[in-house]
């Protein structure tokens, strides 16, 4: 059958991968799984019972929780109904939620557990209009989402006409959801995309795809976010069973738990379980620990087109003797992973790659539904550095200044209630402006160099990527996190946050004594130590890209703190007010 609507899927389901399995979250450390009948029961259910409450076509629903298939229930209940599926993240600022639930409209929000609900039911409350609340989870006091289930058994039959019905008129062109960016600056923007936008996306990536009915996946980034979003639409158009982990912190022992065979991740993630492999090396002595070295700086120097043959057999060795330890402490197999959302550091794609956890990044945004470029597993050619090539049926060009532009099917109908912004991002041509600055390899490979907003100018006049920089420094083991500065300035400089965990270790070896992180990180041997990896990156940059100064900061740079995205990426303009006195101090000026 043709999928033209998010909802085909349930038929595909039904008619191809009758599996028991298609959904699963893990529940008082026990899997519960779904099987696809229960999956389509459980989302007519969910159709009924909207309609049964009295909603009406393009009514909003928020979602705000957890992964788990409740979400996939209503994500595909809310348009068989056609309602209109706001999901949102579970660590917004009040003034996110407040803003997100008025100005979608929202006529209900379904919260997922005790702690969404006690940070966000007061801030509903608050509102003039307070949309009625349902939760999964139970919660005293509280309505559960139970109560739309039993509307929808006892309207069934009232309703079953009007769903059959909805499933022949809905088209294409027609809005599916909207979802709100999480934007680096701003206040956040309702991007409009309809069933064909997420269709056409996520039917041109599983193309690619070479996992299939007989695989796994892990699903823990965000469903609210279009990416993890769209790639679970993949997995179930090919048959993928889903499994969500039970927390970030139990992604590792999730993986190795279902065996996993395919996971999305974001740069941070990977960094940080890059960092866990790196460490581990530091344990062993002797023998042990220079074969872990050696194996490690091995895959580092990976390639997928260009290894010798000699090359090739050292990786044997180096994967009997230590990769293949790596994949037993996750699947114990090869995976795929999918990497998104902002750029990742070579090094961890050679050395994931090598042991046999193969990274492919994509590129794209909300608004183009999500994905513009990917490497394609199916050729297993991968650029390294690039972002793959640009998907079948998306047009893509470059503005004079090399910004990004493109149209095509995946592009979103708008933003909601705001056709002024809208124009200003979608020209008369009706090309989108990324606002990201590329290229095009010979090969045809699409690069990314930098946020166009982000790229600033030296006093002499000189251009600086900021995120070009930091990725390169972010290679450093000592380096947690880094922020470019020097805006109009003589030279650039950085704003570091240490790794506290290498940081402490390479303290300890040295026998430093310190009373806590704020002096060890103004201690002279630290700072001399810093000054040495600042060295040694520079010698890979231009002279006016080279880091002249640096401070380092005793923080951590979270989303929950409001320093990074949702996505993991910097909010540069919360950062600069936040050290607006150590760049001040940096380049000498006064108050």
């Amino acid at each position: 059958m043709k999928i033209t609507r998010t909802f085909d899927l349930l038929d595909q389901l039904k008619d191809k991968y009758p599996k028991n399995d298609i959904l699963a979250y893990k529940r008082q450390g026990q899997w519960v799984k779904f099987s696809v009948d229960d999956y389509i029961e459980n989302s007519l259910l969910l159709a009924y019972g909207f309609l049964a409450y009295g909603l009406q076509p393009n009514d909003k629903v928020v979602t705000c929780m957890n992964n788990r298939p409740q979400w996939n229930f209503l994500d595909m209940g809310l348009p068989l109904a056609k309602l209109i599926h706001v999901p949102i993240y579970t660590t917004l600022s009040v003034a996110d939620y407040t803003h997100i639930i008025t100005h979608s409209d929202a006529k209900i929000v379904v919260i997922g557990n005790k702690q969404i609900y006690k940070n966000l039911y007061p801030i509903i409350q608050s509102l003039p209009n307070p949309p009625k609340v349902f939760v999964i989870d139970e919660i005293e006091n509280a309505t559960n989402l139970n109560e739309i289930f039993e509307l929808g058994r006892q309207n069934r039959a009232q309703f079953q006409t009007v769903i059959e019905e909805n499933k022949k008129t809905i088209q294409p062109d027609d809005l599916c959801t909207i979802i709100y960016t999480s934007g680096t600056t701003g206040i956040p923007k309702g991007v409009m995309l309809s069933h064909g936008n997420i269709v056409f996306n996520f039917l041109g990536h599983a193309a690619q795809q070479i996992k299939n009915s007989t695989h796994k996946a892990l699903s823990f980034l965000p469903l609210c976010h279009i990416y993890e979003r769209s790639m679970n639409y993949e997995f179930q158009s090919l048959g993928i069973s889903i499994y969500y982990a039970e927390s970030l912190a139990t992604i590792a022992s999730d993986i190795h738990d279902i065996k996993a065979d395919v996971f999305c991740a974001v740069p941070r993630v990977l960094e940080m379980m890059f960092d866990k492999l790196h460490s581990a090396g530091k344990d062993l002595s002797g023998i042990k620990r220079w074969i872990y070295s050696w194996a490690f700086h091995l895959g580092e120097q990976f390639d997928y087109e260009n290894n010798s043959w000699w090359y090739n057999k050292k990786l044997k060795i180096a994967d009997q003797l230590v990769y293949s330890k790596w994949r037993e402490k996750f699947s114990g197999k090869e995976m795929l992973i999918v990497s998104g959302s902002s750029s990742i550091q070579a090094r961890i794609i050679r050395l994931f790659s090598a042991a046999g956890m193969f990274i492919f990044e994509g590129y794209g945004m909300t608004e183009t539904a999500p994905v513009i470029a990917v490497n394609n597993p199916k050729e297993m050619k991968i650029n390294i550095g690039t972002v793959g090539k640009v998907m079948e049926g998306v047009q893509l060009k470059f503005a004079q200044d090399q910004e990004i532009l493109t149209k095509g099917p995946h592009l979103m109908l708008g933003y909601y209630k705001d056709p002024d912004y809208t124009h200003q991002v979608i020209d008369e041509d009706g090309w989108f402006h990324t606002g990201d600055i590329g290229e095009l390899t010979p090969q045809g490979y699409l690069k990314i160099t930098d946020r166009k907003k982000e790229i600033f100018k030296l006093s002499a006049g000189k251009y600086i990527a900021p995120q070009l920089i930091e990725n390169k420094f972010k290679e450093s083991i000592f380096i947690d996190n880094i922020m470019v500065i020097g805006e109009n300035e003589k030279f650039a400089s950085a704003i570091i946050t240490p790794n506290f965990t290498r940081l402490h270790f390479w303290a300890a070896k040295h026998k430093l004594h310190y009373q806590d992180n704020n002096e060890l990180i103004s201690l002279p041997l630290t700072l001399a130590r810093f000054q040495r990896e600042v060295d040694k990156f520079n010698l890979s940059l231009a002279p006016h890209e080279q880091i002249k100064r640096f401070r380092l900061i005793n923080a951590e740079w979270t989303s929950q703190n409001g320093f990074l995205s949702q996505t993991l990426k910097l909010k540069r303009n919360v950062l600069y007010k936040k050290y607006d006195a150590v760049m001040r101090e940096i380049y000498h000026k006064q108050e």
